[in-house]
């Protein structure tokens, strides 16, 4: 495990510079100082698109590496809690009523939806804790979420209000600012602190849950810890780059073979998978020979899909 961490952090290294360097115009090296005119593209619009793409992608890693953990099941993604879902409701009402004029409001309409499902989750999944009824609510969340963002993509009141919703919830890192990364960064390291106390429960949890209860494990406590974590990492990253899905379902997969399949042990490396991917995956869309530039979240669905497509062949071979 420490081999594989040092190698992710020196690949993480060459991602951050060439995600500082890469673009439709490219800064090199010797020009990366205050001297130089083109630094002002290096401080003001690589710097902190390179900050927001490792953060959002260590969110979305860990909180996947969690879910899968938490649910015992290797297809659970983040967005199945209905938490991505109701962060892009958010937002996506900020901009149907013309509050996304100020850089602030629609990261906090965002934040406000993750909250919100976040309280109806835990209202819904109740005391008992059941991995199932949690699942359930979370699909329920996620399916009433969709439909609102329909609904609002539908009764856009101008063509501009709807091209603008579809474009934000494709995902993208373009034109974020250190503002941005002011008020994602601090709620990913709370939200990944939050989800970061939950490695033993995990680990408990493989035995069954009435095994874990025997060994001094609270359900409920874990439960809210998972939705708190998640709600605070996934609401942030959504907040500030739109819905980028597959990278939770995609990293801890990737990892699993050089770390085994305990739990705890799958965290600290599916934060810095994910860094990796969403930083490598940024820096390519900007790279790409495109008249306008692929969004991210358009180039990791089209990632994710064949790879989901791939783990259900798998299990279904495993099954048979």
């Amino acid at each position: 495990m420490t081999r594989l961490t040092i190698g992710l952090l020196v690949l993480i290294l060459f991602a951050a510079t060439l995600s500082v360097a890469a673009g439709k115009v490219w800064v090199p090296l010797d020009a990366w100082t205050a001297a130089d005119p083109r630094s002002i593209i290096i401080v003001e619009l690589r710097l902190p698109r390179t900050v927001l793409a490792l953060a959002i992608g260590a969110a979305l890693g860990l909180s996947g590496a969690v879910m899968q953990g938490y649910l015992r099941n290797p297809l659970a993604d983040p967005g199945l809690f209905g938490v991505s879902s109701g962060a892009a409701l958010g937002a996506v009402l900020s901009l149907f009523f013309g509050y996304a004029a100020q850089a602030w409001l629609l990261p906090a309409f965002a934040l406000t939806g993750a909250g919100v499902t976040m309280a109806l989750l835990a209202m819904i999944a109740g005391r008992s804790g059941s991995l199932v009824l949690f699942t359930l609510a979370g699909l329920i969340l996620t399916s009433i979420a969709g439909s609102m963002t329909a609904l609002a993509i539908s009764l856009a009141p101008t063509p501009f209000v709807a091209s603008e919703i579809v474009t934000w919830l494709m995902g993208a890192l373009t034109d974020r600012s250190w503002n941005d990364v002011q008020v994602a960064v601090p709620l990913i390291a709370i939200g990944s602190a939050i989800l970061a106390t939950t490695a033993c429960s995990l680990d408990a949890l493989t035995l069954g849950e009435a095994a874990a209860r025997s060994i001094g494990i609270d359900p409920r406590r874990l439960q809210l810890a998972v939705i708190a974590g998640t709600a605070l990492t996934v609401g942030a990253a959504v907040a500030a780059a739109g819905v980028i899905g597959f990278v939770g379902l995609i990293v801890p997969h990737l990892v699993r073979p050089f770390v085994g399949s305990r739990p705890s042990a799958i965290l600290l490396p599916s934060a810095l998978g994910g860094a990796l991917l969403v930083t490598l995956a940024d820096s390519l869309v900007r790279i790409a020979p495109t008249v306008s530039e692929l969004r991210l979240g358009i180039a990791m669905s089209l990632l994710g899909g064949p790879f989901f497509l791939v783990l259900l062949v798998r299990m279904r071979r495993g099954l048979a």
